[in-house]
């Protein structure tokens, strides 16, 4: 059995013809339907005054403060390289790095503290 039907799409008429091959349609059975993939929940880690944390996951490539040192907003404090490229990691405000994280070849994740300042 063939059908003849009129079909707009964006504002231009068809003319289209659409013939039953058999079966009922209804009996068809369903593709199965995807499943939608959510991201795993991230446990929000509780970050302690004046830490400083990886931006993104990488390799620390150079470590250019030590513990003990003072340092002035928007000095480097390490190298991070992420993707090919190497980031610094620049110092948020003036104070003291009270301690250090990580060393020179670790991988870190994002999040992840680096250093701790006073």
């Amino acid at each position: 059995m063939r059908r003849k039907f009129k079909v707009k799409v964006n504002g231009k008429e068809y003319d289209v013809e659409i013939e039953e091959i058999g079966g009922n349609i209804e009996s068809q059975p369903l593709p199965k339907r995807r499943e939608i993939i959510k991201e795993p929940e991230v446990e929000e880690k509780k970050i302690e005054r004046g830490a400083i944390t990886a931006p993104m996951a990488g390799k620390i490539l150079d470590i250019r403060v030590k513990e003990g040192d003072n340092v002035k907003k928007g000095d480097i404090l390490m190298i991070l390289e992420a993707m090919k490229m190497e980031n610094e990691i620049q110092s948020p405000k003036d104070g003291e790095i009270k301690e250090i994280r990580v060393k020179v070849g670790d991988n870190v994740n994002r999040g992840d503290i680096l250093i701790v300042m006073d």
